[in-house]
C-alpha cells in the first residue's frame, strides 16, 4: 500500500505545483523530436511523423534513458511503465516473444494489438492472423510509441491500440559508428549485440546484429536465436528521402510444454516434454519514403513485404499434460509426433498525407490515408512426424498427408480521414472516419471428427464495416492538457475461430461465429512540470459486443471446449502514471545524485454485462496492475527496483477456478521484482541486474494447445551482467 499512497502524494505535489508556479517547454525539443519525455516516459506531442496524436491517449519509451534488463527484452522493465500493459510470458516455453495486452484484452502474443516497427506491419496477418512471432529487439530500440482508444482510425479497427517499434538511428555527423553490447547471465545465457552506422553524403546506413542462446530455466527449453536488421536511407534533398529495410529472424526453441495445477505448484521448472520444437524463420521487407511537397504538405509511404513460416514438431496435447511421453514396451520406440507447418506471404502498404491549412486565423491538420492488404497463410497440420527425440520437421506420411490442410487469405482496403481544428488558443476537436473492406476466404480439406474421410472447405466472407471518431484536447498550460476521445473498433473473425489451432479434439468452434463490435473511450489530463515532474491520469470506458470466449462443459466423462459469442463485455477502469525527481524538486544541482520515484497503475472492472455469464470476469483481465520503481542516478552510475503487482485473473468465460487438465483454471495474483543498474565510463557501459529478485513461482497463461496444454509457468529468478562500447 505504500506505494499507493506515494502515487497519491505525487499527484498532490502536482496540484499544488501547477496552481504556484509557471511553466516552460523546450521548442527545439518538441519540433525535432516530436514528443515530452522527462526521463523515460513521456508522450507524443499533437503531430509527429505524419500522424496526429491530439486528444489521444499515447505514451513514447525512451529505451536508453532506462535501466533495464534489455539483452532478454524484459517487457516489465520497459514496457512495464505503461500503465495496464499486461504480458503473456511464454517467451521461455516455444513463442518467440511475450505478448502485450491492454486494457484486460488478451495478451497472448499480442493478438488484440497491431505491432509495427518503424510504422509498418510485421505480424503475420493484420486480421485472420495477427500474431507477433518477431519483435524488434530492445538493445536496438531506440523508442516505443503505444498508442490507445482513438488508434482504430489513423492504423486499423483493433481495441487494443498500436504499438510501434521505432529502431535506432545511425548517427549524422561520422561516416561509422561500431556498437557490441555482450551479456551472460543464468542457466547458460549468452546474448552479443553488434550494431554499425553513419551517414556519407547523402546516404545514412544502419545494421544490427543480435544472437541469443540460453539452456533455459525450465528443463528442456533450450533456445537458439539470431535477429538481424539493415537499413539503407538516401535524402535528396530536404524535401525527399527513401529507405529499404530488411528485417529477419532465425531460431530454433525446444518446448517443454505445460503442466497441469498439481505438477505446477510441486516444481513449476521442470518438464515432462523433450520432443516438442518449434522453428521460425521471418523475413520482412519495407520500403519507405516521404515527400514535403511544401512546408505545410508531406506525403509518406511505407510499403512491407513478409514471407516467413513457422514450423513445429511436438507430443501433442491429447491426454492433457498429465499424460507423459514415454517409450512404447511394444515398439521400443516414442510414439510418432505431430507435425505442423504454416507459410505467410502478406504485403502491407500504407499511404499518408498530411497538410496544415489557414481557416479562420487559425492553422488547422488534416490527414488522409488508404491501407492496401493482401495476405495468404498455408497452414497444415497434423502431420505424421517421427518417434525421435531432436528437431526433425519432415512429415513421414506414405502419402505426405495433413489432417488439416487449409489455405486462408485476408484482402483488405481501409481509407481513413481525421482532422484537427484548433478553436481559440486552447482547444483542439479531431473528428475522423475510416472505411474497412475485409474479404477472407478459406480453402482446402480437413479430417473428419471419426478420422474416417476428408471434408472440403470453400468458404468467402467479404465485410463492409465503417468506423467513426472523434477526440478533444484542451491545453491547460504549455505543458499540461485535458484529452478526451470516443472511437469505434473492431475485431474480425481469425482464422483461429474458423478452426481450432493444433489437433485439439476437446476444443469446437461455433459455427455461426460473429464479428467483435464495440468503442473505446478515454478522458484523461496529462502532462509535465519543469524537468521533475510527469503525470497522466485518466479514466477509460471500453465496450465489446459479441465478445468470443471458451465455454467449459464439464458434464461429460472429459472437460470439452466450445469456442463462440457469449456475450456483450464492458471493460471500465482507471489508468495513472506519475514520475518525480524528488531532488529536482528542491535543487538543479546536487552533490549526491537524483532520486526518482515513478507508479504505473491500472484498476479495470471488465466482465460480462448480458448473456449466460453476466456479472462474470473478461479473460485474462486482472483487476489492478501496479508497478512502482525508484531510481537513483549519480553521475554515470543508475540503478532502478521495480516492483510488480499483478492481481488474479481468469482464462475463461465461466470463471473457472481449477480444472483437472489445467487447461482453463484462474490465474493467481503474482508480485514480481527486478533490480538492474548501469554504469557508463566514456564510450563504455557495465550493465548488471536481477530478473525476478525474489523467485517468485507464477504463471500468466493457460492453454489448451500449443503451447502447452495447461500451465505455462513463468521464469524464477536470473542474474545477468553485460559490457558494452561504443567506437
Amino acid at each position: 500500500m505504500k506505494h499507493i499512497l506515494l502515487f497519491s502524494f505525487l499527484i498532490f505535489i502536482l496540484q499544488s505545483a501547477i496552481a504556484q508556479k509557471k511553466d516552460s517547454v523546450s521548442l527545439k525539443e518538441v519540433s525535432v523530436k516530436g514528443y515530452r519525455t522527462i526521463t523515460g516516459m513521456g508522450h507524443m506531442n499533437e503531430v509527429h511523423d505524419g500522424i496526429i496524436y491530439s486528444g489521444q491517449k499515447n505514451e513514447v519509451l525512451i529505451t536508453d534513458s532506462m535501466d533495464a534488463n534489455t539483452a532478454q527484452d524484459n517487457p516489465r522493465q520497459v514496457m512495464g511503465r505503461v500503465p495496464g500493459s499486461n504480458y503473456s510470458e511464454t517467451q521461455g516455453s516455444g513463442f518467440p516473444a511475450n505478448g502485450i495486452g491492454f486494457r484486460g484484452l488478451n495478451p497472448t502474443q499480442s493478438i488484440e494489438t497491431n505491432t509495427r516497427q518503424n510504422g509498418y506491419n510485421i505480424a503475420g496477418d493484420i486480421y485472420g492472423y495477427p500474431e507477433s512471432y518477431y519483435l524488434t529487439p530492445l538493445e536496438a530500440t531506440e523508442r516505443i510509441e503505444v498508442i490507445r482508444g482513438a488508434s482504430a482510425l489513423q492504423f486499423g479497427p483493433q481495441f487494443g491500440g498500436v504499438v510501434n517499434y521505432i529502431v535506432k538511428k545511425a548517427p549524422q555527423d561520422k561516416p561509422f559508428e561500431f556498437n557490441t553490447e555482450e551479456t551472460g547471465g543464468s542457466y547458460g545465457l549468452m546474448n552479443t549485440f553488434n550494431s554499425v552506422g553513419g551517414t556519407w553524403k547523402k546516404w545514412n546506413y544502419f545494421a544490427f546484429v543480435k544472437a541469443e542462446y540460453a539452456n533455459g530455466w525450465r528443463q528442456n527449453s533450450q533456445m537458439e536465436q539470431v535477429a538481424a536488421f539493415a537499413r539503407v536511407e538516401y535524402k535528396a534533398n530536404d524535401n525527399f528521402k527513401i529507405g529499404l529495410e530488411y528485417s529477419l529472424l532465425r531460431n530454433l526453441l525446444h518446448m517443454p510444454g505445460g503442466l497441469d495445477d498439481a505438477q505446477f505448484n510441486k516444481n513449476p521448472d521442470q518438464s515432462f516434454r523433450s520432443r516438442n520444437w518449434l522453428v521460425t524463420p521471418w523475413n520482412v521487407l519495407a520500403l519507405t519514403s516521404e515527400y514535403k511537397i511544401s512546408e505545410k504538405t508531406m506525403f509518406t509511404l511505407k510499403s512491407a513485404l513478409n514471407i516467413s513460416s513457422r514450423s513445429i514438431v511436438w507430443r501433442n496435447e491429447d491426454g492433457g499434460p498429465e499424460t507423459l511421453d514415454t517409450i512404447v514396451t511394444a515398439t521400443n520406440n516414442y510414439i510418432p509426433r505431430e507435425v505442423e507447418h504454416e507459410y505467410f506471404k502478406n504485403s502491407t502498404t500504407e499511404l499518408r498525407k498530411l497538410t496544415n491549412y489557414d481557416l479562420g486565423n487559425k492553422e488547422h491538420t488534416l490527414a488522409a490515408g488508404i491501407r492496401f492488404f493482401a495476405g495468404n497463410l498455408k497452414r497444415r497440420e497434423g502431420g505424421l512426424g517421427s518417434t525421435d527425440i531432436g528437431p526433425d520437421f519432415t512429415n513421414y506420411d506414405a502419402g505426405g498427408q495433413y489432417e488439416k490442410d487449409l489455405n486462408f487469405t485476408t484482402v483488405n482496403v481501409a481509407p481513413f480521414i481525421e482532422n484537427t481544428f484548433h478553436i481559440g488558443e486552447n482547444l483542439s476537436i479531431t473528428p475522423g472516419f475510416r472505411f474497412e473492406y475485409i474479404k477472407s476466404t478459406a480453402t482446402g480439406h480437413v479430417l473428419d471428427s471419426t478420422g474416417s474421410y476428408y471434408i472440403n472447405v470453400n468458404e468467402s466472407k467479404p465485410r463492409n464495416i465503417a468506423l467513426a471518431g472523434i477526440a478533444f484536447q484542451y491545453k491547460t498550460s504549455r505543458s499540461t492538457n485535458i484529452y478526451a476521445n470516443i472511437t469505434q473498433a473492431y475485431t474480425p473473425i481469425s482464422y483461429s475461430f474458423l478452426y481450432p489451432m493444433g489437433l485439439n479434439i476437446d476444443a469446437k468452434i461455433d459455427p455461426n461465429l460473429k464479428d467483435i463490435t464495440g468503442y473505446n473511450a478515454d478522458l484523461g489530463y496529462r502532462g509535465h512540470f519543469k524537468s521533475y515532474f510527469t503525470f497522466d491520469v485518466s479514466g477509460f470506458y471500453m465496450a465489446r459486443n459479441n465478445n468470443i470466449a471458451f465455454e467449459t462443459n464439464n458434464s461429460g466423462p472429459a472437460t470439452t471446449y466450445f469456442e463462440t459469442n457469449v456475450g456483450n463485455a464492458r471493460h471500465i477502469g482507471v489508468e495513472a502514471y506519475a514520475e518525480l525527481n524528488v531532488v529536482k524538486l528542491f535543487t538543479k544541482h546536487s552533490r549526491f545524485g537524483t532520486v526518482t520515484f515513478f507508479n504505473s497503475f491500472a484498476y479495470d472492472d471488465a466482465r460480462y454485462i448480458n448473456g449466460l455469464y453476466k456479472g462474470n470476469k473478461s479473460e485474462y483481465a486482472p483487476a489492478i496492475i501496479d508497478r512502482f520503481g525508484i531510481t537513483y542516478a549519480y553521475k554515470r552510475l543508475s540503478t532502478t527496483f521495480l516492483y510488480s503487482h499483478t492481481t488474479k485473473s481468469f482464462s475463461d468465460a465461466n470463471n473457472t477456478v481449477y480444472s483437472p487438465d489445467a487447461e482453463v483454471g484462474v490465474i493467481p495474483a503474482y508480485t514480481v521484482m527486478d533490480w538492474s543498474a548501469t554504469a557508463k565510463i566514456k564510450n563504455y557501459n557495465i550493465k548488471f541486474g536481477v530478473n525476478n529478485l525474489t523467485d517468485a513461482r507464477y504463471f500468466t497463461f493457460r492453454t489448451s494447445e500449443y503451447p502447452g496444454p495447461g500451465i505455462i509457468p513463468s521464469i524464477g529468478r536470473t542474474i545477468y551482467v553485460g559490457f558494452g562500447a561504443r567506437f
